[in-house]
Parts: structure tokens; C-alpha cells; sequence
């Protein structure tokens, strides 16, 4: 195997992980050829088996290997078989014209005494030092998102790098908000050709000026001032932009099934979420925001008092904060119980204030839980959901692969709002920057019928806010 010695080139040595984590980054080194270790092929079959995601991706790393060595010759494998761009699907970046290479014999690298080259990792290791030694004139770089194996490299003076091309954005704090404040002189600067009017119960302004374009469809707009107006972008067009004014969920008088917003971040939400022309709507927020309560609260209103939907389908990724506590009994709604506690505890809020006594909320509760669906991310393959109510809780534990997989399955009349906390993942070798939500966010921002807001205020408790803050 000899990489080629153009001006620029680099040999990135892949790591499994990095397979199993994005089946096409082998795709996504542009000019910059690729290596896999034997053990990285040995690591693949034997994750290749199941029916999680990361079975899955092996899989189709298998699938595109196969089709790049169809026909080929030892010497062809030899001398590096060329990258084809037709596979990362990526927008907008420059196709891979690389070579693939694999380790074809047994280079002789060295591992100190105290990294004996047995482990998979170690062998990796032991092979990109070889790499090195043998291709001085080449830039060698061993890719893995395993945090102990960049270390351990770079102790053994390995140039060791995270895997990058999966990230939707380079810094989380720039991460769309999904609101703008108006700077002080705004009316001043676009207020000389307005025009207003109104239309059934709500307020429009039509606003021409240079602010309009930095502005997104249906993005919260805002005076940071006491009684400043509020309003939403509904339609731009060049230096011009529609506002319709938002209505006022936090007066008792719009309340949605009881739950009146309680600062301007839940009133944008609620008018995102109420909103019929609105099909995908993504909330973040740290615990206690009220993310769930007010994604329930306008789905039972939509699906109990304006029959706008079916039902209410809530689903979210089953995996634990602690320990595993291993295999859970009974039906698919069953097992998903135990994690839909969030469910539970806003039920009971959205119930608390029901008339009747205590008989009168349990059968109010009975009349709630008989229109709300639980369901398992592992079974939506293939479904089409009809003119239902989506909630995916903690959607910062997706991949954007996951993600996809569930937006594809809302059909007509179907309404998917995501709601996570993007500082609180769990998922392995998933960041804020990876994140399925975070993906979400940034590609549905330009979307007519798609909105975003970031709730920031804790509203479950002065303990929960001052724990938010400080731990």
C-alpha cells in the first residue's frame, strides 16, 4: 500500500467506531485518502448482527465495500481503490476523489511495553505508528470519536483527530434560537414604508428593510421593551417581510387546556405549536422549561376540543441515566411506561384543576390517557401516521439517520413537535454538534411550515431553576 505523495494529501486511518457511527464516512475525506486496519474489518463483522442502529450502519459499510470490490484485482486493492462521490449524499460539498486502502500485510509496528498490541484499539494504534514510520513524507491521521484512543495516540505521538464531517454545526452556541429581538432603532429604519391590516382576529404588518433578510419563516420577533409588540415572520420576500402578531397565551383568556404561558419563549411555543399551518415544530430547552406540558397541553386541544387530530402518539429513545434495569414485561405500551414518566407527571398537572373531586379527575385522567398513544421508536419503520399529534421527548439522544427514519413517517394532516435538551445526551459518540435535533433545527429553519424556539426560563421549581444554574 503506498499513498499517493501529492502536495496536500493526508492518510486518514479510520477507526470502527467512526464506521459504525456514519456508514458513509469513508465518502467524506474529498482528495485525502482513506485506510482500514484488518481489525477494523474483523470489529465490523462481528457488530454486523441485530437490529440496532449501529448493526445497521456496519451493515451498510459492508454493502458499500462490496460494491467497490466487485471485479476488482488483488493489484487494483494493492494499489488503492478510487473513492466514488455518488454515495455521502452531502449538500454542497466536494465529491471524494481518494483512495481506499486496506492493510494487505503485516507492518511492523511497535507498541511500548506498556501497550501490549492485543486489544482492537492498541492494534489500531499499532498500525497507524507503522503507517508513519513507513511514509514519513505523508501526513498520517488516525479518526476515531473513542476519547481514550486519541489520548493514548497522542502520547504515542499519533496525530489523532475526532470524526468532524457529521457535524451540522461547528459551535452549539450558534445554534438557531428561533427568536430575534428588534434593535431600538428598527421602526425607525424600516417603520417609513409599513403597511398594517387585519385579517379575522389577527394583526399584520407588512415591514420592507436590510433587518428583514437575516430573518427565518415563522421566526419570533420581539421589542425587548415592557408592553413591545410580539409577532411572527410569516411570509419574506426579499427585503420584505409579513408579521402577524402572536396571540397572547399568556392571558387566562387563551389559556390551552388550562396552561397559560408563563414568560415570552412558551408564548412563542404555543403559537408555534397551535398553529395549523405548522407541520414540524422543535422545542429546546434545559429541565423544567415546560417543554413537554406545553406540547401536551395544544395536543389535547387540537385532538380533544377541535378535533383537529386523531390522536396523540408520544414516543422518545429508551435509553436510562443510571443502570440498566434490565428486561421489562408486557406489551409495547407497557414497556414504554416506565419511560414516559414526563407523561404522567404532566398529566396529573393538566388534570389537578378538573372539577368533580378526586372521582372526576381519575376519569378525566382514564378519558386523557384512552386518546394518547405510546409507541416505541424501534417499531416506526414503515408506518405512516394520519392526522395525529407527534411528540418525541428527548430528541437530542437521535442520530440525524434516527431522526430522518421518524419526520418521513408523518402523513397528511400530521403534526411532529420535538422537544430536548441538546446539554443533556446520552446517546455514545453523540454531541451537542451531532445531535438529530440540532440537525433538525438547522435544516428545517428555512421551511414554511416548520418553527423553532428555545425556551431558556425554568418554570418547575426555584429549586430546579437554582440546580439548572449552578450544578
Amino acid at each position: 500500500m503506498k499513498p499517493r505523495s501529492r502536495s496536500g494529501r493526508r492518510l486518514f486511518v479510520l477507526d470502527t467506531n467512526v464506521l459504525m457511527h456514519d456508514p458513509t464516512a469513508i465518502f467524506r475525506f474529498e482528495e485525502h485518502d482513506v485506510y482500514l486496519p484488518m481489525v477494523v474489518l474483523e470489529e465490523l463483522d462481528a457488530h454486523k448482527k441485530g437490529l440496532s442502529e449501529n448493526s445497521r450502519n456496519v451493515r451498510q459499510v459492508s454493502r458499500f465495500l462490496d460494491d467497490m470490490m466487485r471485479d476488482v484485482t488483488k493489484e487494483q486493492i494493492d494499489r488503492g481503490l478510487q473513492l466514488p462521490s455518488g454515495y455521502s449524499g452531502d449538500h454542497g460539498k466536494k465529491p471524494s476523489t481518494g483512495r481506499l486502502f486496506f492493510q494487505t500485510r503485516q507492518l511492523g509496528g511497535e507498541l511500548p511495553q506498556a501497550l501490549p498490541g492485543q486489544g482492537a484499539d492498541n492494534g489500531i494504534l499499532a498500525q497507524t505508528l507503522a503507517l508513519q514510520n513507513e511514509h514519513p513524507d505523508a501526513r498520517v491521521i488516525l479518526v476515531s470519536k473513542d476519547i481514550n484512543l486519541r489520548i493514548k495516540a497522542a502520547v504515542l505521538g499519533v496525530h489523532a483527530e475526532d470524526y468532524y464531517s457529521d457535524k451540522t454545526l461547528e459551535d452549539a452556541d450558534v445554534l438557531y434560537s428561533g427568536m430575534s429581538a428588534l434593535p431600538a432603532d428598527f421602526w425607525e429604519r424600516h417603520g417609513k414604508d409599513m403597511r398594517s391590516w387585519k385579517d379575522a382576529d389577527r394583526t399584520f404588518y407588512e415591514i420592507t428593510g436590510p433587518a428583514v433578510r437575516e430573518w427565518q419563516p415563522n421566526q419570533g420577533v420581539f421589542e425587548d421593551v415592557p408592553e413591545g409588540i410580539e409577532g411572527i415572520v410569516r411570509k419574506l420576500s426579499g427585503d420584505a417581510a409579513t408579521i402577524e402578531l402572536t396571540r397572547d397565551y399568556r392571558n387566562e383568556r387563551h389559556n390551552v387546556w388550562g396552561v397559560t404561558a408563563r414568560n415570552r419563549e412558551q408564548n412563542f411555543a404555543l403559537n408555534l405549536l397551535m398553529d395549523p399551518e405548522i407541520d414540524f415544530v422543535t422545542v429546546l430547552g434545559p429541565a423544567g422549561t415546560g417543554k413537554t406540558l406545553l406540547a401536551l397541553a395544544a395536543g389535547l386541544t387540537q385532538t380533544l376540543e377541535t378535533n383537529r387530530f386523531v390522536e396523540i402518539i408520544m414516543t422518545r429513545v429508551t435509553i436510562p441515566l443510571g443502570e440498566d434495569i434490565g428486561f421489562l414485561p408486557g406489551t409495547e405500551e407497557e414497556k414504554m411506561e416506565p419511560w414516559m414518566g414526563a407523561l404522567m407527571d404532566n398529566l396529573e398537572v393538566l388534570t389537578g384543576s378538573q372539577e368533580g373531586g378526586n372521582w372526576g379527575r381519575a376519569a378525566t385522567h382514564d378519558l386523557l390517557r384512552n386518546r394518547i398513544r405510546i409507541r416505541s421508536l424501534n417499531f416506526m419503520r414503515g408506518r405512516t401516521f394520519l392526522n395525529r399529534y407527534l411528540i418525541l421527548d428527548e430528541a437530542q439522544n437521535l442520530t440525524p439517520k434516527q431522526m430522518k427514519a421518524l419526520i418521513t413517517r408523518a402523513g397528511p394532516g400530521t403534526k411532529l413537535a420535538c422537544l430536548g435538551n441538546i446539554a443533556q445526551i446520552d446517546t455514545p459518540y453523540l454531541t451537542e454538534m451531532t445531535s438529530g435535533l440540532t440537525y433538525a433545527v438547522n435544516r428545517f429553519r428555512g421551511w414554511a411550515h416548520s418553527g423553532h424556539v428555545t425556551l431558556v426560563r425554568g418554570e418547575r421549581s426555584r429549586l430546579a431553576d437554582f440546580a439548572s444554574d449552578i450544578l
